[in-house]
């Protein structure tokens, strides 16, 4: 009886241990590349995981006989038998590529379902230049107002961000965000990177995860860079206002199946509408090596250089268009312009330490220089030389991240951590406004010194999955350090402040159905200001919190239609802002906005996608009285959208809608700025190794202003001073045309 006893329990054991063992694999493309974020699912115990990035896979309770399923969208689907000899030597997984579906979106099994979305519509409607790459973000809007070269104006959530304020971006975990720039805090300019160079473009609205940190109070947008082309590409594009661009995209180690360095270069140059020639160039250099040391290991050293000058002709009043003093492309003052440079080290290491622990971390190094001359108020100060003004300043710019993730799985519960600390250092050269005349002859310095401001930080995640049911625990740490030397004081004084921060945040989602998922977010972000700003309050109320909720969903109500609704909070503390353009401290108090953001996409046929993006907003000061509680450029509504053709006939292209609403300028309401509606219209035709594309911008030839301020200012024949609208035109009717050469 004990030896029969003995027996069946050996026979018990070994068919527990057959039925629970785990599965190690990997999921890669035809071209052998590693697939991540694949969806893996064993249909007998009905359980699932992803792909890491380079693309392996850990899945428990696996039998053998069991049945996989393995989706990816963008791939075929595909389903195996598990063999015994899987468990011994690792499974390969091998996707062939097809047209993107949206019927075959299942949002269950998506780590982010509008990550994805995203990805669709880059692929349908892609991006040819560095403006447009922001607005490839659901509900955010750009504005141009300084001749091409100056960073867009940046509108998200009810928020006129300027340059960056309060919208967090980075590319491949290098910020891009200048903390205490010349011209305004979080200013920042993409235009160092080149489009056809960007792989993925992964966002987030509200500041509800671990790894974003100083200016994610609205959102935040981080762009990842491709590590090979599929083709070499030569691309030549000219159009009106004398407007050429050129790009050449290069792999140099096709060869190699370990190793890949390519190398983009790109060149702009545009006079724009405007009756004062523009004379705008931009260069861009970029090249990327990778080196795949092991299976488990990955290596990239990144490097690029951008420079570029360009004259403006500003923003001007609406009486002076009115009057019929210039033309709505003319110009009070246009000696405006400037020019700037960035040049990027940064270097990434991937380990994936077990099988399901992964450990990255990026290093790098930035020289920036910037100097920009404008004049927004004409005479109003110096009715003799006019309002010119000089920012300028040199920057060198070091961090690094380190992120450690990893996946445990316990019984019904899948746990996944992600860990990170990091450090930055902007060390700012002669940080400087000037008032000016002619560009070249300074009348009196307003503010002149060197800044030296520290940012290290710690964050962690735990992300809790009961299958249908996941939360996710949220805390960050950040600690400042700043230092302002003002060389306008005598005696030399250094002043410095020390400040830390903790900004928890949770996140919940629940997916009843395959196709019906259920989010909430908590979370509180912070808006760091300018170390002038820090060091003149004495380290007193420096880093205002923001409190933002989310809640929403996303819903696939049939097989082609995608829904994305979320009704959002967003408060702000007491802030300093720091009038770059001034030199002066402007205290401002708590704000509260509330909106709602749709986004929807249809798939008609293989073909055809419609999409559309809306954003209502309502955005008031608390502390100020009802009609006088108005936040100046608070956008209230914004739309985005269009009708895109993929791959018919060789033809692709679409048309593409954008709009923004009348909002108030100033806190009583008492001055608008009009609101606009623009068409663009696209076409490309594949010919061989040629495609052959034409664009027009603004279809309609519609009158609207890009950029809008309510500013008090002088004309040279005035004898006082007004303040109402003064605008950056938008293009007229433009039409561009471009040949590319793949080879």
């Amino acid at each position: 009886m004990k030896n029969i006893l003995v027996i069946l329990s050996l026979i018990f054991g070994l068919n527990t241990y057959a039925q629970n063992q785990t599965l190690k694999g990997k999921v890669v493309d035809t071209f052998d590349t590693p697939l991540s974020e694949a969806y893996v699912y064993n249909n007998q115990a009905e359980k699932h995981t992803h792909t890491l990035e380079n693309g392996t896979f850990l899945l428990p309770k696996v039998a053998t006989n069991d049945t996989l399923t393995i989706r990816l969208l963008g791939f075929e689907t595909k389903n195996l038998i598990i063999k015994k000899t899987d468990f011994e030597d690792g499974i390969k997984i091998v996707l062939e590529n097809k047209i993107f579906q949206l019927d075959e979106l299942v949002l269950k099994q998506e780590i982010n379902p509008l990550q994805l979305i995203n990805k669709m519509d880059m692929k349908v409607n892609p991006v040819n230049s560095s403006q447009e790459l922001l607005q490839k973000v659901p509900g955010l809007f750009i504005g141009q107002h300084a001749g091409g070269g100056k960073a867009e104006q940046i509108f998200l959530r009810g928020f006129d961000v300027d340059h960056g304020t309060d919208v967090s971006i980075s590319v491949d975990g290098m910020p891009v965000n200048m903390v205490s720039h010349a011209h305004g805090q979080g200013y920042a300019d993409l235009h160092f990177i080149i489009p056809e160079t960007i792989d993925k473009i992964s966002f987030g609205k509200g500041s509800y995860t671990a790894d974003q940190g100083n200016f994610n109070t609205a959102g935040y947008v981080a762009f990842r860079t491709k590590e090979s082309f599929i083709n070499n590409e030569i691309k030549v594009e000219a159009g009106d206002f004398n407007t050429l661009r050129t790009v050449g995209l290069f792999n140099l180690l096709e060869t190699s199946p370990k190793e890949n360095a390519m190398l983009a270069l790109e060149y702009v140059e545009s006079d724009g509408p405007f009756e004062s020639p523009q004379n705008f160039n931009r260069i861009n250099i970029a090249g990327k090596f990778i080196k795949q040391l092991s299976d488990n290991n990955k290596i990239a050293v990144a490097a690029s250089h951008f420079t570029s000058r360009w004259d403006a002709s500003g923003q001007i009043p609406n009486r002076a268009v009115d009057q019929g003093i210039i033309s709505r492309f003319g110009a009070i003052d246009d000696t405006e312009g400037g020019t700037t440079s960035r040049t990027n080290f940064n270097l990434t290491y991937d380990k994936f330490i077990a099988d399901n622990s992964t450990f990255k971390t990026n290093v790098f190094y930035t020289m920036y220089d910037f100097e920009l001359y404008s004049n927004f108020t004409f005479f109003l100060n110096d009715p003799i030389n006019g309002d010119q003004i000089r920012q300028k300043e040199s920057r060198e710019l070091f961090g690094f991240n380190s992120v450690f993730s990893s996946t445990k799985y316990w019984d019904q519960v899948e746990l996944k951590f992600n860990g990170g600390i990091g450090l930055r250092n902007d060390a700012i050269d002669n940080n400087e406004l000037s008032r000016t005349a002619n560009r070249n002859e300074t009348l009196e310095n307003v503010s002149f010194g060197n800044v030296n401001e520290t940012n290290a930080y710690a964050f962690a995640d735990v992300t809790f999955d009961f299958g249908k049911f996941k939360i996710t625990p949220v805390v960050r740490l950040d600690y400042f350090k700043y230092i302002y030397e003002d060389a306008l004081l005598a005696p030399f004084t250094v002043q410095s402040e020390t400040k830390s921060i903790i900004t928890p945040k949770l996140r919940v989602s629940y997916d009843p159905t395959d196709n019906l998922h259920f989010f909430a977010k908590s979370g509180i972000g912070f808006h760091g200001n300018d170390t002038r700003v820090v060091t003149a309050q004495n380290g007193e109320e420096i880093l205002p919190k923001s409190y933002g909720v989310d809640l929403g969903m996303n819903w696939k109500p049939f097989s082609k239609v995608f829904l994305n609704t979320t009704l959002w909070y967003l408060g702000l503390e007491q802030e300093f802002v720091y009038v770059g353009d001034e030199g002066v401290v402007e205290p401002s108090g708590k704000t509260r906005r509330t909106g709602i953001d749709i986004s929807g996409r249809y798939q008609l046929n293989d073909w055809l996608f419609l999409d559309s993006d809306a954003t209502y907003t309502y955005a008031r000061s608390i502390e100020e009285q009802d009609g006088n509680d108005y936040i100046p450029l608070a956008p209230k509504f914004t739309a985005a959208g269009g009708i895109s053709v993929e791959n018919l006939h060789n033809f692709s292209g679409g048309i593409r809608y954008r709009h923004l609403g009348d909002r108030s300028a100033t806190e009583d309401n008492s001055i608008l700025a009009e609101g606009y509606t623009v068409v663009d219209v696209s076409l490309n035709y594949e010919w061989k190794q040629f495609d052959f594309s034409v664009s027009i911008e603004n279809l309609f030839d519609t009158e609207w202003n890009e950029t809008q301020f309510a500013t008090e200012s002088r004309l040279a024949n005035e004898a006082q001073s007004e303040e109402e609208i003064h605008f950056t035109p938008g293009t007229p009717f433009f039409v561009k045309t471009g040949i590319t050469y793949r080879f």
